[in-house]
């Protein structure tokens, strides 16, 4: 007869707890816990964290690594983040949060209301805005896309962690320290393409990936006032169409970068006409694609860029 799978449990003695023998000794209470039971209460020790979109999660995880739980909102790189619509459960999940960090700039303003609604004196909030002192009127609200971000963020991350488990302060700290060495592949990619192509014309339909084309040193020809209306869903003045259009008839730019995320009958014409002109296309991502960690992300994102300005290699989807 094969025998029975014994559940193995763990003997855990409750501090002052007593037990009487049938012989009249006293004895400590040991109590029977099972494997499940331990990870709940591993579970119970560890600090839960919501970083509100999927990138600010991911260097959460990578900061706070085994004693922290991490739940990213909005995580779905097929859908348009500028209209996620908060659930119940999701306003639960941050009012139980003891850290949240969030993106600010008007971007993420289902959250910050969240969580005015439900005061918590012990819960930790960053607003990546604040951090890098930006006014509410910036106008390029995609901050994880600027290269001086996330190591303010990851920095920030460490002290907040190490509030409620100052045990591991130097545990966060040297997380964060690697996570900012991590980042070195990315600032040489953008720093060799600025010192190869630097001044490179391009299209664009939203401003998703302009704080990166900026840092590698590419002339954004699109319209800064038609990237913001397809940003906010509004529509564009015609002249402004007019340019973009014309940007790809006289092959005014190398590279065409949209927004796969956020498409519409303009945006598809717009990809039409760079395809016809012969034009390469890259698509950007507005929230971290599934299989990446935010360094590995925004390293693929400049490496199809230089593809595409190199080798006339189009890359609509990263993999």
């Amino acid at each position: 007869m094969q025998k029975q799978p014994v559940e193995k449990h763990t003997k855990i003695l409750l501090p002052g707890s007593r037990l009487v023998s049938g012989r009249g000794r006293i004895l400590p209470l040991v109590v029977l816990i099972t494997g499940w039971e331990m990870a709940q209460i591993a579970a119970a020790d560890t600090i839960h964290a919501v970083g509100v979109e999927n990138e600010y999660a991911n260097v959460i995880s990578q900061i706070g690594g085994e004693y922290v739980t991490v739940s990213a909102i909005e995580s779905n790189p097929n859908t348009d983040p500028h209209t996620f619509e908060a659930s119940p459960s999701v306003a639960r999940e941050i009012a139980a949060a003891q850290l949240v960090v969030r993106n600010g700039v008007g971007y993420d303003g289902w959250a910050r209301k969240i969580l005015a609604a439900d005061p918590n004196s012990r819960r930790q909030v960053i607003v990546v805005q604040y951090l890098l002192h930006l006014p509410e009127s910036t106008k390029n609200p995609h901050l994880w896309y600027k290269p001086e971000t996330m190591p303010a963020v990851a920095k920030a991350v460490a002290a907040s962690l190490t509030q409620p488990d100052p045990a591991h302060a130097s545990y966060f700290a040297a997380n964060a320290q690697k996570f900012d060495a991590s980042l070195k592949p990315w600032y040489q990619a953008m720093a060799s393409f600025k010192a190869s192509f630097g001044s490179t014309p391009v299209a664009v339909t939203e401003p998703v990936a302009d704080y990166m084309l900026q840092a590698t040193g590419c002339n954004i020809k699109t319209p800064w006032n038609l990237q913001a209306a397809i940003m906010n869903g509004t529509d564009p003045a015609p002249q402004d169409v007019s340019i973009q259009n014309h940007l790809f008839k006289a092959h005014q730019v190398k590279v065409f970068l949209y927004n796969q995320q956020v498409t519409d009958s303009l945006t598809a014409s717009f990809l039409n006409n760079a395809n016809a002109a012969r034009i390469p296309v890259v698509g950007v991502y507005e929230t971290m694609p599934t299989g990446y960690t935010y360094q590995s992300w925004m390293l693929a994102e400049v490496n199809a860029l230089r593809a595409a300005v190199e080798h006339d290699t189009s890359t609509t989807v990263l993999k």
